[in-house]
């Protein structure tokens, strides 16, 4: 973490920030939202609406000069005073979240922040004087109205109504010091053209044009970034924009959409990595979000320095080093619910398909043959089905199962209180000795590996059915193979395999194919719009809830604590090994630099402690090294 500058203040003496309200102070162009308003339920809205958007975009992109704009964009403006007022209120709601979230740097150092607007002050004034801003610091173009309080026209006279406006207002102020424009039009770029600004920030929090930012000494997708860069705190210890995020295995758009509207830096992968391609890919990530066929290893993990969360997008995390994850102090998140009821209708589907020997005879019709007979199709009513699991997806599973009227039993190693009239089984054996359907729903961990093989197949009734919708390696395809061809099985669904194809253009091998009666899926039973959006939904939540929070609810390796969001206050995340007398030494760093403890949460498991200081904002810096160096300390990070 980047030590603050303790000379701030008196680097602040010399520091001026020149600051574009449009798109960078608020969220929209306030002449768009204007005839929204005035234009509302009018015929014209939307022609109106396209056609200031197109010359507002022109001029910002530098391809028409300012005076045409204002000129052409006054024009299409027949709104009202009343239509200002509301305008002003609607814009209050409209100012950028980082702007928001920094507001106490506004109200700092007001004598080193200026609005330079090629907007209109009557509107600007009440917004940014919320926020700590001098009127005197505010410059602007001005609306004039007539006796009707109809716009009429502007103040032509004022410099910022003609090209390279802002250029002669700053002309005029003569600051002495470091200028830094902040902008994310072309005429904010011209102030540093003239000489006039040490830097220029494209500030892309809003809109992003290339023909700006490629212009730009810095693009700053924040004002976090922006203090940052300068050594100022702010509301945040660090710019999220700077947080890298590494998606693989096409998580749904709505998880990227999540995480890129939290500020991250996101890249996407569409299929899986193995080790060593991720060894090298995860060196610079902060949090990795993968499905099931990307495995994070310890090796990979000892190249992951900067890695703070990984994100499970599926039930399962057999393929997480989970009690590695837990030494380099990185949080582990799932979704154990999200896809269950998609799992539980394929299995059910699949079951009536394979009862009523479906696979082949639609093989055989698309073959052109015709085979209508009642050969080996039965109802799946009355039927025994053996459910081994009964977690979330077998317990649900169970109860439509039981509502169809098949009767359940379920084996479990882990004592489950039945639902409906389900049958618990004391043994593996009891259950395989006694159902016509076999359903496996079980974790990947490696004691469950071949969980059906020669031995179980043969304790299985003659003429079953098997659905494994689990993991690859719980079942012992060849043995499979054995059972399907003596008649033991009898039908098949698998949709996990022990070795699976880490995209769609590898191909699928497996001794399973062509066997009679049988349904390959490519792991797709979690795989509905509906489960992979309430995963997309599920997941970033859980892992922004803990960057922002502290919070490690859900989490799958982490002690769990829960804490709502916090104002004016530091959280400081201290993860270490459970050894004693580390928690002495937190308090006793914290005393002797006189540091003011508003609230403190410590739970811990067999391997770690996990801890939550909040604190007030201001404090030494040096604390920071001594909390980050008390033996036994894994990871520390001041919360955001």
């Amino acid at each position: 973490m980047r030590q603050i500058n303790p000379d701030i203040e008196k680097i602040m003496q010399n520091k001026y920030f020149i600051i574009d309200f449009d798109s960078t102070f608020t969220q929209v162009e306030t002449l768009d939202l204007l005839c929204g308003i005035y234009l509302d339920g009018k015929p014209e809205k939307e022609d109106v609406l396209k056609r200031i958007k197109h010359i507002t975009d022109l001029g910002m992109e530098g391809k028409m000069s300012f005076r045409e704009t204002l000129e052409e964009r006054i024009a299409l403006l027949k709104a009202n005073q009343k239509h200002i007022d509301k305008l002003v209120e609607q814009l209050k709601q409209k100012v950028s979240k980082s702007f928001v979230r920094n507001k106490e740097f506004f109200q700092k150092y007001p004598d080193n922040v200026f609005i330079i607007s090629n907007g209109f002050k009557n509107i600007i004034e009440p917004i940014v004087t919320e926020y700590g801003i001098k009127k005197e610091n505010i410059f602007a173009n001005e609306l004039t109205f007539d006796a009707e309080g109809n716009i009429s026209g502007y103040d032509a006279e004022n410099p910022l109504s003609d090209d390279n406006g802002k250029v002669n207002i700053l002309h005029s102020l003569n600051l002495n010091g470091d200028i830094y424009m902040i902008g994310d039009g072309y005429n904010d770029y011209e102030v540093k053209a003239a000489g006039l600004a040490n830097k220029f920030y494209a500030f892309t929090e809003n809109v992003e044009r290339s023909s700006v930012t490629e212009k730009a000494d810095h693009i700053a997708p924040s004002l976090d970034e922006i203090l940052y860069h300068n050594n100022i705190k702010g509301s945040i210890s660090y710019p999220k924009n700077r947080i890298n995020v590494l998606l693989l295995e096409n998580v749904h758009s709505k998880a990227v959409d999540a995480l890129k509207e939290e500020g991250y830096n996101i890249e996407v992968h569409p299929a899986a990595m193995d080790e060593d391609e991720l060894c090298e890919r995860i060196k610079n990530v902060s949090i990795i979000g993968i499905r099931s066929k990307t495995h994070i290893t310890a090796k990979v993990l000892e190249n992951a320095n900067r890695l703070i969360a990984v994100g499970a997008f599926c039930i399962g995390t057999n393929q997480i080093d989970l009690e590695a994850c837990l030494k380099k102090g990185v949080a582990v998140f799932n979704a154990p619910f999200s896809n269950t009821r998609s799992v539980v209708e394929l299995a059910i589907a699949e079951i009536i398909m394979l009862m009523r020997n479906l696979p082949d005879k639609i093989r055989s019709m698309h073959e052109g043959k015709w085979d209508k007979s009642a050969r080996n199709s039965f109802e799946i009513r009355g039927k025994k089905l053996g459910l081994i699991g009964y977690g979330n997806i077998g317990s649900q599973l169970s109860v439509i199962a039981e509502a169809m009227g098949m009767d359940v039993y379920y084996y479990d190693v882990i004592e489950k209180l039945a639902h409906g009239n389900a049958t618990k089984c004391n043994t593996l054996h009891d259950l395989l000795s006694r159902v016509d359907v076999v359903s496996l729903h079980v974790d990947g961990r490696p004691e469950n590996k071949n969980l059906l093989g020669p031995k179980e197949f043969a304790q299985m009734k003659q003429g079953s059915i098997l659905l494994n919708l689990s993991r690859g390696h719980v079942v012992d395809i060849a043995a499979l193979c054995n059972a399907m061809e003596s008649g033991k099985v009898i039908g098949a669904g698998i949709d996990v395999f022990p070795k699976e194809p880490k995209s769609n253009n590898e191909a699928f091998e497996s001794d399973v194919r062509n066997s009679p009666n049988t349904i390959l899926t490519p792991h797709i039973g979690g795989s509905t719009l509906e489960a992979q959006e309430n995963i997309g939904s599920f997941v970033p939540g859980k892992i922004v809830e803990y960057i922002n929070t502290g919070s490690t609810t859900n989490s799958v390796n982490f002690p769990e604590i829960q804490l709502p969001p916090f104002d004016n206050a530091h959280r400081l995340i201290h993860i270490h090994h459970n050894r004693p007398g580390v928690l002495a030494a937190i308090n006793q760093i914290l005393a002797e630099h006189d540091i003011n403890i508003l609230s403190q949460y410590l739970k811990t498991n067999e391997l770690i402690g996990y801890m939550i200081l909040v604190v007030d904002k201001e404090y030494d810096n040096e604390v920071i090294n001594e909390l980050k160096n008390i033996e036994h300390t894994i990871r520390f990070r001041v919360l955001y």
